[in-house]
């Protein structure tokens, strides 16, 4: 027994210091967690301040209602859109002109050729021609980039110009 005690003597100053080395290590760590702590508990402070929530559930729920709304309200954005797409595709928005010289007579570009196309490729054709009397106005319906109506070499470049459009 007593070279239990010596042996136990001999080695208490390293177990001392063992544990003193691991219960310093652990006060480090507790103050570290503690610092956290107050961080986050700062933090929560900060988020639950001024918006009438008691509790982070409530703010939870608050929040979940509030996303809900906004994606509901993307969806009819979406549809609204996509119907504003439906409809302008319909629109006229492709126009090209050309002028020129129908006659082939001294003086200007008088005449010209005017075509308004939707999306669809329909649309009409105006052409103007112009002479030293007189100028004719002449309209021709365009469905599908066709008319019924034979169509003259200008008024196929410009109804060719207006298909090029974006």
């Amino acid at each position: 027994m007593s070279e239990l005690n010596e042996v136990i003597s001999e080695q208490l100053s390293v177990f001392i210091m063992g544990f003193a080395v691991i219960i310093i290590l652990l006060a480090i760590v507790l103050i570290i967690q503690g610092a956290k702590l107050r961080k986050m508990r700062r933090r929560y402070e900060a988020m639950m301040t001024g918006n009438g929530i008691e509790d982070l559930e409530s703010l939870l729920v608050n929040l979940k209602n509030q996303g809900d709304m906004l994606e509901d309200g993307q969806r009819e954005h979406k549809a609204m859109i996509e119907a504003a797409q439906a409809k302008m595709r319909g629109m006229k928005s492709k126009v090209a002109m050309k002028r020129y010289n129908a006659f082939g007579e001294r003086g200007n570009d008088l005449s010209f050729s005017l075509a308004i196309l939707d999306d669809n490729h329909s649309g009409i054709v105006l052409s103007s021609l112009h002479n030293r009397e007189n100028s004719y106005i002449y309209s021709k319906p365009l469905v599908k980039g066709e008319s019924q109506y034979p169509l003259s070499p200008e008024e196929k470049e410009v109804i060719a110009l207006a298909l090029q459009q974006i």
